[in-house]
């Protein structure tokens, strides 16, 4: 939990694009509600992959919302089995079921589909939220932080110089 803090703090005191942090957690979402090996989970990663977008952040916002999806199941299940139940679409179910590739989604499970439709609905307004508190954070709090006298002290000293030249070469991190 710890280590995973200090990833996190890592990430949001770097020098990346806070747009490329909010879209890694915004993918992160739908990715976290969803299976892990679905394969709308994979497409998402594939996403990920090709566009630039934070690596580290999608990893840890993808495992922070996968442990908030057990919490929301049962909100999920009532989305999904809402779209699933209702009237007009039970054909296009039905169709879809009928197919193989639909099938392997696993649409026809009420938590799924839930999750699915609710990670799309939920997608912009978090990218747009976490773009602005990551900026706020930047221009407010590790200002702050760089500005207080402890922190002058300690990347004045030998040991934080030792620290940067250690910290490019990358051992067992997210970096």
């Amino acid at each position: 939990m710890i280590k995973m803090i200090a990833n996190l703090l890592k990430i949001l005191n770097s020098d990346a694009d806070p747009s490329q942090i909010s879209l890694a957690l915004g993918f992160a979402l739908v990715s976290g509600l969803l299976p892990f090996f679905s394969p709308v989970s994979l497409l998402i990663l594939l996403i990920v992959f090709l566009l630039r977008v934070n690596l580290s952040a999608y990893i840890l916002g993808t495992a922070f919302f996968s442990g908030v999806a057990y919490l929301l199941d049962p909100l999920l299940h009532r989305i999904g089995l809402a779209i699933l139940t209702a009237g007009p679409l039970e054909g296009l179910w039905t169709t879809l079921y009928n197919s193989t590739l639909w099938r392997i989604q696993r649409f026809n499970n009420s938590v799924v589909l839930g999750g699915l439709v609710f990670g799309i609905l939920c997608f912009v307004p978090l990218v747009l939220l976490a773009n602005a508190l990551i900026r706020r954070y930047r221009e407010h709090v590790l200002a702050w932080v760089r500005k207080t006298r402890l922190m002058q002290a300690f990347t004045a000293s030998k040991f934080y110089d030792i620290y940067m030249k250690v910290s490019g070469w990358g051992w067992g991190g997210l970096s």
